[in-house]
């Protein structure tokens, strides 16, 4: 799909300077346009490029002043940054906006979907399931007995949702995610082995979650594992049975999460972090990455390590535990004096 320079300004209320007919159909970085590509500039240490782009057109600054003649068309605005991330925005609604019913599919008749809808093909789509309008499942996707997903969201392709999950409106669950898989929950019998504790309850998603590619959201032994509204998980994710996860929450790749965790609202998590189970985690903490939470924290935290501890705390412990063989080499030395001037001792 083109679009002209004139359509884009009016998009991004800007100003065309160059010609308003000229066309893209593509994005592109500032050092690497070609002809017919959308760029943008914002940073100063990008400007020389903007002399040597070959992209057909660049959004602006509108402080912005020419040092010498171009043929790429501009576009200015307030802010160029954000003008270009709505652009992505508007490029991806436009990309993904599918409309219809591919087939093979498979629809029990007892479900109920909604208006506007895109059923990619092999979707299987259960008994009694209920989907709202506007709703996207892109192909290769199973959506288990009782299931409920709601307006505007999106499953790409080969999302796996098991029975009874809720799924709420604008939410965007990515490839390969497996939502309501049964909890880690066995328990050791006489014989050694162990057996099968049934786990019977579901997955709660609220609505504007983003969720990864390849990431996993156990069901609940009993109640609900619960992602709150607003939160966002990259990919490859490991989110046990009856965890909660606050409202705004932003969680890195490879988390695990372990059983019965709960976590508060607005809290920023790295990559590889691991949570024990029962745990009880604050409002607005932060976790920095391959940290290893054991115990509860408090609202506000900042922690890392494993075990994790004040961020301040390992920072200042960390250069000690880099120097190590240094200090241990020293102490060795003024031990050895001290035995050379005091032999007793």
């Amino acid at each position: 799909m083109k679009f002209t320079a004139q359509q884009i300004a009016d998009i991004l209320e800007g100003e065309v300077i160059g010609n308003p007919n000229e066309e893209v159909s593509r994005l592109s970085k500032i050092e690497e346009g070609e002809k017919g590509s959308l760029t943008f500039l914002s940073n100063p240490k990008y400007h020389p490029y903007l002399y040597t782009t070959n992209a057909s057109i660049a959004i602006v600054n509108k402080g912005f002043e020419l040092e010498k003649e171009i043929s790429t068309t501009l576009i200015k605005v307030e802010n160029a940054y954000k003008a270009f991330s709505k652009i992505l925005e508007f490029y991806n609604e436009v990309k993904n906006n599918k409309l219809g019913r591919e087939a093979p599919n498979f629809i029990a008749d007892s479900a109920k979907i909604g208006k506007n809808e895109y059923l990619g093909a092999f979707t299987y789509i259960g008994e009694n399931v209920s989907i709202g309008d506007n709703v996207k499942i892109y192909p290769n996707c199973y959506i288990g007995d009782n299931s409920v997903i709601g307006d505007n969201s999106i499953l790409f392709a080969g999302v796996k949702i098991y029975s009874e999950t809720q799924i709420g409106k604008h939410c965007k669950i990515h490839s390969g995610c497996i939502i309501g898989s049964d909890g880690f929950g066995f328990a050791p019998n006489e014989n050694g082995q162990y057996s099968t504790i049934p786990q019977i309850g579901n997955v709660i998603i609220e609505d504007y979650v983003d969720i990864g590619a390849s990431s996993t959201i156990d069901r609940a032994t009993l109640g609900s594992t619960i992602i709150r509204q607003g939160v966002k998980l990259d990919n490859q994710i490991q989110i046990a049975h009856n965890v909660e996860i606050g409202k705004n929450t932003v969680i890195a790749a490879q988390t695990g999460i372990a059983g019965s965790t709960k976590i508060g609202e607005n809290c920023m998590i790295g990559g590889q972090v691991g949570f024990a189970g029962h745990l009880v985690i604050g409002n607005n903490v932060k976790i920095q990455g391959q940290s290893g939470i054991s115990k509860n924290l408090k609202d506000g935290e900042k922690v890392q390590g494993s075990p994790a501890m004040n961020y301040s705390d390992y920072s200042k412990s960390y250069v000690y535990f880099r120097n190590l063989p240094k200090i241990a080499a020293s102490i060795e030395k003024m031990e050895k004096e001290l035995n050379a001037q005091n032999p007793q001792i």
